[in-house]
């Protein structure tokens, strides 16, 4: 049992509503949390991998991954360890020993929606990409690059993307 040292009243807190998932695009965004944990069957580990969207129309959304590294299906692993190659090229860290270092460095999540599947409904699965990359469209996200919108809306990142505080936290960055 955990005391909240107060009575707390639902009524005047408006209930959490759940989130959609992102629409695909192109988003700024940083690694900021990561853990190894164990699989349910509990003889393989995946890495948790929490990611905030840091600029435009999503910014503070989280997103989430796994990555299977240790399991018993050798392309699972395989998938797992191209995704970890992928988020270490975006952030300009070829050589890592634990996850957090790459948190905190700005890259391009490249979110796509996944349809839903068995008792599942649609999710988010992400491409990791470097900041330099190039945009859909053959838009640039190199300084002075306009971002560029299909016929469907898309979240656009805007060009040169100030870097966040030293804590990290997107929403205390000054500018």
């Amino acid at each position: 049992m955990a005391s909240f040292g107060h009575t707390f009243d639902a009524s005047s807190v408006e209930p959490s509503t759940g989130y959609d998932v992102l629409p695909p695009g192109k988003y700024l965004a940083q690694v900021v949390a990561s853990e190894m944990r164990a699989t349910k069957d509990g003889h393989g580990q995946y890495l948790y991998m929490e990611v905030d969207i840091l600029e435009g129309q999503y910014a503070g959304r989280k997103l989430f991954d796994r990555l299977n590294l240790v399991n018993a299906n050798p392309d699972a692993v395989q998938i797992a360890q191209r995704t970890l190659s992928s988020i270490c090229r975006a952030v300009g860290k070829l050589q890592v020993s634990n996850s957090e270092q790459f948190h905190l460095i700005p890259l391009i999540a490249d979110v796509r929606v996944r349809p839903p599947k068995g008792m599942y409904g649609e999710s988010n699965s992400i491409r990791y990409l470097p900041r330099s990359a190039p945009a859909a469209n053959a838009a640039s996200f190199a300084p002075g690059a306009p971002a560029v919108q299909s016929a469907v809306a898309r979240p656009t990142v805007v060009a040169q993307p100030q870097a966040p505080a030293a804590n990290g936290l997107p929403w205390k960055r000054q500018g």
